[in-house]
Order: C-alpha cells, then structure tokens, then sequence
C-alpha cells in the first residue's frame, strides 16, 4: 500500500494539498520600433508625369522649281507619274528631238557657264541648244527635281586612230530610277548617239534605233562605250561635280585642237533620222539615205536655224578664227 496516500496535508488535517501547475512567466509584449513614414507630395507637389515622345509630322515635300514646267514645255513633255525607267526613256528621246546638239556659242563669243541656273536659262529661256557639257548638265538638273537620282561621269572621246581625248572630254548620266531597275546610262550629248537610256550593268548588246550598244569593261573599272562594234568615249565610274568639267569647256572653246573650234554644227534627232546644219550645208539622214543641200545665202541660213531648229539669229553664225600659238 502507497501510504503517501494517507498522510494528512500541513494546511488542512486530513485534506490531501493540490498544487496547482506550473505557469511560466508570461513576458510583457515587446514594442516593435516604428519606421519612419516618408513624407507624401501634396497634389501641387506631384511631379510631373514624363510625356512619350510624338513622332514628328512628315515634313512636306520642297516646292517644285519654277523652270520644271518651262523645261518640259521645252522639250515637249508632259511631267511623268513617277521617275521611273518609262519616263527617262520618254524624256530623253523628246530631249533629243527637240534640243539641238550645237556649238554656235564658241563662234559667237558667248561664254559657257556650267551652272545649273545660266544653263537651264539657255536652253529653256533662250531656246538654244549647246554642247555635251551644256546638254548633260541641263538634263541632269531636270531628271533631279523630276526626283531621278543622277551621277555626272567624265568620258573621254575615241579617236579614229584608236587614242582618247583630253580628260572630261565627254559629260554623260548614270541615272537611277524609282522602280528599281538599271541604273541607267543617259546622254542627250553627244550628238548621233543611242536614242533610248542604256542599261549601265549589261554588258551585251543592246538594241536602240540607233545601232547596237554595248558597254564594255575597259582598263581599270572604266567602261568602253561600243556602237556598232566602235568604241565611242570611254568613262571613267567616279562621281563628279559640274565644275569639274571647267577645263574640258575650256579646252573645247579655245583650243585649235579641238573639233568644236574647226567647224560650226547643229544638229537633233527628226522622225525618221537626223538633220544637221554645218556652216551652210544642210543634211538629212531619213532611214539611212543622206542628203545634202547647200545654202547659198545668209537668209537660207538663218531660216534653216529658225524652222529646222528652233533658233532665232539676227546673224548668221560663222567660224571664229583660232590659230595655234
């Protein structure tokens, strides 16, 4: 028998003591420090918010020059769609029908300026024609605010004794189109020459009513410019500047040497072929016949100018006399 069972309790005689659990402490709840609040901006504090940048309008398109619409009075065109192969092609045949291959400014003392302004007034407000730097320039201007993309290159001229002219002796076009095709080679210089723009990349032959064109890789990255299997000028592919043909204008206005100083010409492509006034002999080419006419007087002269080409003299161009020094 357990007799701690029945031993009486201290406090109480014959009362068994309880003792009550044990209960920890209870540990008073700790306080958790505050954190700062940052201060909150006002409603006239509130930065702005950052605005997302606007595209910028399309700015429009630089008004058209004045002159376009006389140039291609001029040359009898109307302005094309898009600048495209179909348009150059049309402008440079009209170009060739209508503006003469001529170098009556040397004979006549009147000085060649290879600026677009003075050669666009030469050809659109005096109705005159000029040379290859004249031509080509003007052209270039025009095919430019039409919205071509036009490249001067410098050639020089084949001789018939297989050497080649002075640097820049020839301006011609590389010209590329809206449409992505070519580029093009486009000369409205260089007397009888390709009625339609040449494919500058081919290097086969090419079909134009006037002969076979081919353009031939020559020494360097030149290229040979062959009609017919003759080599005509060859060019030289760097981009040039219109001033840079200064010296070859120079040369061929003043040099005994030069071809343009020895005789006078003017000439356009016609319907059928080519006429062309030297001095006082007049030429038709119609579908290959040749035919000439002399003129035997100053008033015949003057109206073969006016009704052939367009060309109002009060006089009659003659040979400016050049002797070597």
């Amino acid at each position: 028998m357990d007799r701690s069972l029945d031993r009486p309790s201290a406090s109480s005689p014959g009362t068994r003591r309880q003792i009550p659990p044990h209960t920890p402490p209870q540990t008073p709840p700790q306080a958790t420090p505050s954190q700062p609040t940052p201060p909150q901006p006002t409603p006239s504090q509130t930065p702005p918010q950052a605005t997302p940048p606007q595209a910028a309008p399309p700015q429009p398109a630089p008004p058209e020059p004045a002159w376009v619409a006389g140039y291609l009075r001029r040359i009898g065109a109307e302005r094309p769609a898009a600048p495209d192969s179909a348009a150059l092609r049309e402008l440079q045949l009209r170009h060739l029908h209508t503006v003469p291959f001529e170098n009556l400014s040397i004979h006549r003392g009147e000085d060649i300026v290879l600026a677009d302004a003075p050669l666009i007034d030469k050809i659109v407000g005096a109705r005159r024609g000029g040379i290859c730097y004249e031509l080509n320039g003007a052209f270039a201007a025009l095919l430019r605010a039409l919205g071509f993309h036009v490249t001067l290159l410098q050639g020089r001229v084949h001789s018939p004794d297989g050497g080649l002219g002075i640097p820049y002796d020839h301006l011609a076009l590389r010209v590329e189109t809206a449409d992505g095709t070519g580029p093009w080679l486009a000369d409205v210089g260089f007397g009888e020459h390709s009625h339609h723009p040449l494919l500058f990349g081919e290097r086969g032959g090419q079909q134009d009513p006037g002969g076979t064109f081919r353009i031939a890789s020559a020494a360097g990255d030149d290229l040979d410019v062959v009609r017919d299997g003759k080599p005509q000028y060859r060019l030289e592919q760097r981009p040039r500047e219109l001033a840079d043909f200064e010296a070859g204008a120079w040369y061929h206005r003043t040099s005994p040497a030069s071809h343009f100083t020895r005789s006078l010409i003017c000439s356009r492509l016609s319907d059928h072929g080519r006429i062309t006034l030297s001095g006082g002999k007049l030429i038709t080419t119609v579908r290959g016949e040749r035919r000439e006419q002399a003129l035997v007087s100053d008033a015949a002269v003057l109206a073969a100018y006016r009704d052939h080409f367009g060309l109002e003299f009060d006089r009659v161009p003659v040979r400016m006399d050049i002797t070597s020094e």
